[in-house]
């Protein structure tokens, strides 16, 4: 069964930093690319920065720079470091795995999130 379980979400002021962190059972974490998803208000979904197994990042203009996204590959754990926040960064944030750094489908269920809040 998949599981994927994010955490450390919070309300933080503009240019504040938080780090998230995200949970996967084993089955979907190896082998697979693993990315943080968000979800605002009104918006669809959107990607923000994916990680490979070897570690390779890719990351949303809109985040590049700012956000740096690591894993553990013996805890099955991923983190995202998020650094000079904005109001534009709030949503609730959803990790996932999939098969391919450039083409990504996200395979697991999705977990309940986390929610981040920037305050002006």
């Amino acid at each position: 069964q998949v599981h994927l379980e994010e955490s450390g979400g919070s309300l933080v002021q503009t240019v504040g930093s938080l780090r998230l962190s995200c949970a996967a059972s084993r089955s979907i974490f190896i082998g697979y690319v693993m990315g943080w998803y968000r979800l605002a208000p009104g918006n669809q979904r959107e990607w923000v920065a994916r990680i490979s197994l070897g570690h390779v990042t890719v990351y949303a203009g809109s985040v590049k720079g700012r956000f740096i996204f690591s894993r553990d590959n013996v805890k099955s754990t991923v983190s995202l470091q998020m650094n000079n926040l904005r109001p534009n960064d709030t949503a609730i944030y959803y990790c996932n795995g999939c098969r391919n750094l450039w083409a990504c489908t996200p395979e697991g269920s999705w977990g309940q999130g986390t929610q981040v809040t920037v305050s002006f």
